[in-house]
Parts: structure tokens; C-alpha cells; sequence
């Protein structure tokens, strides 16, 4: 009974630390088979986390604290494509410059509206998500999965990133498909952010994500940028967080495991998951080109 136990905490463990996993990387994957190259997820992220802390305890609502992050994220993601899209900025580096700029903006947003460079306050127990983040995750990679393979505009999104010029010849703009595409990524990335802020905990702490953005980056390249083995590889990664929470203080023949080195174990599984396969996966042709 014990045993049953403590496979359903991990269990549910393992799908609550994939949720934002989920997001970022179905954003990413929304910009990058457009053919954008995506580093900024991270920011993203923590723009969408700070943005629903704030909004989700002001109102005493996740659910206005999400609607939030949606909105912060769609600003933040139709920013990133004006630089790269439209004054065609290199995109590595402007996607990590949006990440430092985000990292530095929020604590001056937060020492404004709470004298404090810290957390965000914190919302009530009974404000914050119970399991809404992890179904509407699960629900969106069925609907990218659907939609991308299925429908005409999804198809537009997939020969933007393989074949620009046979959309361009089919009359479709690659520009605009573009800009639809990685606006879309700042949104669902920012749905990662407030599921931290708004479900995993109940206010924004300063770095909250962890590097989850560059998990999810490595997620959806382990996954072949496709929806379901995406999925699969966010689980992969959130189930390797979800056993190191568990090693700590363990003691091995007597010997307490230094806490630093458990943490590191998502880390490490990430490295040899991308160590082990990235020569194996294949990026969109036109990724990164202008």
C-alpha cells in the first residue's frame, strides 16, 4: 500500500512540474516551426509568472491572473517579433537579450508596486489552482496536434519553417504567418510562467523558472519539434525534478547525498537526452533564416 502510494504522489508530481514544461515548449514549438529561433522563452515565462501574480492577487482570482499572463505574453511575444521579423535582428541574441531584460525589468516594476525587489505577495490558498493548468495543457498540445497537421493555417505555420518560398508562390504571406506564430509562442510560454506562479506556488519569486524555458527549448528539440513526443520529453524532464525533490536528505549507506547534486538530476537528464538524440532530430529548413 505504501508502495502504491508513493508512485501516485510521484505520479502526480511528475505531471504537476511538467505543466509549464508543457506550455513553454508548445510555444516554442509554435515559433520555431514558423521558422523563428526561440531562446527567449525563459522570459517569457517569467514575464507571464510575474504578470499573474500580480493581477491573480490583486483581483483574489488565478483565473484573472492567467487572462493576465496571456495578455503580457502576446505583448512581450509580438515585441520579440518586431525585432526579428521586421528589423530581421539575429535571433539568438536578441532572444537572450529579451531574457535579460525581462530578468532586470521586473524587480523595477516590483520595487514600484511593493517597495520590495522580492517576491510578489502571496495568494490565498483557496485563490490559486487546484489542476486547471495541467488539463488546459494537456487539452492544448491535442489541439496544436490537431490543428497544425489538420487545417489549412496550421499547414501555413509548417511550410513557413520548411518551404517559405512555396507559401510565398501559394500567395500567403511568411511574414504575417510569422508574426502570428511567434506572438502565439509568447502567450503559451507565458501560460508557463503563471502556472508557476498561480498553481505550482501562490506568488512570483525572483527567477522562479529555473531555467524551465531552456528545459522546454530542449524538450521540443527532444521531441523532434512535434506536439506529442514534446509532451513526452516534458514529462521525461518533470519526472527527473520530481525524483529530486525526493532524494534530498536521503542517506545512501549512511551517507546523506549533498542537497546541490540531487537538484542538479533534471539538469543532467536534460544533457544527456539532448547529448544522446540531437544528432538524431531534424529542425525546420528555414529555422533562423531571414
Amino acid at each position: 500500500m505504501e508502495t502504491m502510494t508513493w508512485i501516485l504522489a510521484l505520479t502526480l508530481a511528475t505531471l504537476r512540474l511538467a505543466t509549464p514544461l508543457i506550455f513553454a515548449s508548445m510555444g516554442g514549438l509554435m515559433s520555431e516551426r514558423s521558422g523563428v529561433v526561440n531562446v527567449a522563452l525563459e522570459g517569457f515565462m517569467l514575464m507571464g509568472a510575474f504578470a499573474g501574480a500580480v493581477v491573480g492577487y490583486s483581483y483574489a482570482s488565478a483565473w484573472a491572473g492567467w487572462g493576465a499572463a496571456l495578455i503580457a505574453g502576446l505583448a512581450i511575444g509580438a515585441l520579440y517579433a518586431f525585432f526579428v521579423i521586421e528589423l530581421k535582428a539575429d535571433q539568438i541574441i536578441t532572444g537572450m537579450a529579451f531574457n535579460l531584460l525581462v530578468m532586470g525589468l521586473i524587480p523595477f516594476i516590483t520595487k514600484i508596486l511593493y517597495s520590495s525587489t522580492g517576491s510578489t505577495p502571496a495568494l490565498l490558498v483557496e485563490d490559486r489552482f487546484t489542476f486547471e493548468p495541467l488539463l488546459l495543457a494537456i487539452a492544448l498540445v491535442a489541439a496544436i496536434s490537431f490543428w497544425m497537421y489538420r487545417t489549412r493555417s496550421g499547414l501555413w505555420v509548417l511550410f513557413a519553417g520548411e518551404h517559405p518560398e512555396a507559401l510565398t508562390a501559394s500567395g500567403v504571406s511568411v511574414r504575417k504567418v510569422r508574426w502570428a506564430a511567434v506572438t502565439l509562442s509568447g502567450g503559451f510560454a507565458a501560460f508557463g510562467g503563471a502556472s508557476l506562479s498561480l498553481f505550482l506556488a501562490s506568488s512570483y519569486s525572483p527567477l522562479m523558472t529555473g531555467g524551465r524555458g531552456f528545459m522546454a527549448l530542449a524538450a521540443l528539440i527532444f521531441g523532434k519539434w512535434k506536439p506529442v513526443p514534446a509532451l513526452a520529453a516534458c514529462i521525461l524532464f518533470a519526472f527527473a525534478d520530481a525524483i529530486q525533490i525526493r532524494l534530498q536528505g536521503v542517506k545512501i549507506g549512511g551517507i546523506e547525498i549533498p542537497v546541490q547534486f540531487v537538484q542538479i538530476l533534471p539538469y543532467i537528464v536534460t544533457i544527456i537526452a539532448l547529448a544522446g538524440f540531437i544528432g538524431k532530430s531534424r529542425a525546420p529548413k528555414a529555422l533562423g533564416h531571414q
